[in-house]
């Protein structure tokens, strides 16, 4: 996906990542990275008593992850950093969440920033590998990214070994677990049991699974040190984030904001609104509708989960009002019903069940028996899984009924809206389960 073409609302207090995209509009190979940024800076010899100067500088700067789930850098690190054994650093540019570039777009524009910030990290906590994964999928991706790592090697770089893989394209192939299931030679499929990456990994060592956007951020706190950092953003969420806006917008694509951005603004970033819009879909197909009246909330954990939301994969889906809620709802509910990994009740049996409950109220052919059914069995999805993909699935329809509650009720009453019977608005692949999970 490209970024918003248009160039009058950059602000270049708060591009970092895409700073060398927004400057010349095109990749940067290892001549454009150094003369930006500099070689990269020693993050310490190999070895725990040695990296705790970087981790500090992270846990100074406030870096949480860019990922989803928004876990402070340096606890992850240190976490790994004290294990036992040569710990291994994981890159996770899968990027399985339909609604999300952002990483696809990083890797392409700044492929050794992110690097940059793998090999930091391996050094900090005294890795010897890289394993970089992306989705199996996105054939120029992958060789983008080997070409990447051939001109590191020819210019002899880095001491580290960067090792790229293309792995099965599944909704829950990027977690961080299935990533090390699938390097250890089993399926990309989430292992929900103990023990936790950081403790037993791959080869059953020490593992540091980070987002790639996480690592360029982190490739720059190296550099300029985490005062530089804290200039954008706010005091307890600092920093910039990369988003992907989409729907109704006229100028969809990557950017990069500052942490506490108003909703309201990213749209604008990205040209504003082609029609008037009823909602938002924050976080990706596993996150939250929020009404068109909570644009201004700032683009924060703190703020939007106040509201029951989260950033989650930095997504933001402007809906116009002339599209349905449930329809788009549905069809992304069915979508994620295909792509459970089936290895537990709520997957295989209690996802399913939900989105056909779902699809019968967004086709006008529910009462309020199924209306009651559909809302007992989102409850009880949640906390059951053996990963988080039906908590996601759940929270999405929950979040539909309530945002969407004057559709519920004409669906209920009068059959479907005349936005039901428009065509879709989102793009939803089709839901069709994956053809490998190796």
């Amino acid at each position: 996906m490209n970024a918003p073409a248009h160039q009058a609302t950059w602000d270049a207090t708060e591009t970092r990542l895409l700073s060398g995209w927004y400057a010349t509009g095109r990749s940067a190979d290892l001549t454009d990275h150094l003369r930006r940024h500099g070689s990269p800076p020693v993050a310490a010899a190999r070895g725990n008593h040695r990296s705790r100067p970087l981790i500090r500088a992270l846990e100074a700067a406030g870096l949480t992850g860019r990922g989803g789930a928004g876990f402070p850098t340096a606890g992850k690190l240190r976490a790994v950093a004290e294990g036992r054994g040569r710990p291994v650093v994981v890159v996770n540019a899968m990027e399985s969440e339909p609604a999300s570039h952002k990483d696809r777009f990083l890797l392409a524009v700044a492929p050794h920033l992110v690097l940059d910030g793998a090999v930091l990290a391996a050094e900090a906590v005294g890795a010897d590998t890289v394993h970089l994964c992306v989705p199996r999928g996105g054939s120029a991706q992958y060789w983008q990214l080997r070409r990447a790592v051939d001109e590191r090697r020819a210019a002899c770089l880095d001491e580290v070994d960067l090792r790229p893989h293309a792995l099965p394209h599944a909704y829950v192939s990027s977690e961080s677990t299935s990533l090390v299931r699938w390097l250890n030679g089993g399926e990309a499929r989430p292992l929900g049991a103990p023990p936790r990456s950081h403790e037993r990994g791959v080869g059953r060592r020490p593992t540091l699974v980070h987002n790639a956007e996480t690592l360029a951020h982190l490739a720059l706190v190296a550099r300029y040190g985490p005062g530089w950092f804290r200039r954008a953003g706010t005091r307890d969420e600092p920093g910039t984030t990369l988003v992907t806006v989409s729907g109704a917008v006229a100028a969809p694509g990557v950017l990069e904001v500052a942490l506490g951005t108003p909703l309201a603004t990213v749209l604008d970033r990205a040209g504003g609104g082609v029609e008037p819009l009823r909602a938002v879909l924050l976080g990706g197909f596993a996150g939250t509708w929020l009404p068109a009246e909570h644009l201004g909330t700032p683009l924060t954990r703190y703020d939007l989960g106040r509201l029951g939301a989260a950033p989650g994969a930095g997504v933001l889906v402007a809906l116009p009002r002339s599209a349905c809620g449930l329809t788009e709802t549905a069809r992304i509910l069915a979508y994620l019903a295909a792509h459970s990994a089936g290895q537990c009740g709520p997957c295989r049996f209690g996802l399913p069940a939900v989105a056909d409950d779902f699809a019968a109220l967004a086709a006008g052919r529910a009462d309020a028996f199924l209306l009651s059914r559909l809302r007992r069995r989102t409850g009880l999805l949640p906390d059951r899984g053996a990963c988080r993909h039906p908590d996601g699935a759940a929270r999405l329809a929950a979040s539909a009924l309530e945002c969407f509650v004057d559709d519920v009720d004409h669906h209920l009453t009068h059959g479907t809206c005349p936005a039901a019977r428009r065509p879709p608005r989102l793009p939803v692949p089709a839901a069709t389960p994956p053809e490998t999970w190796r």
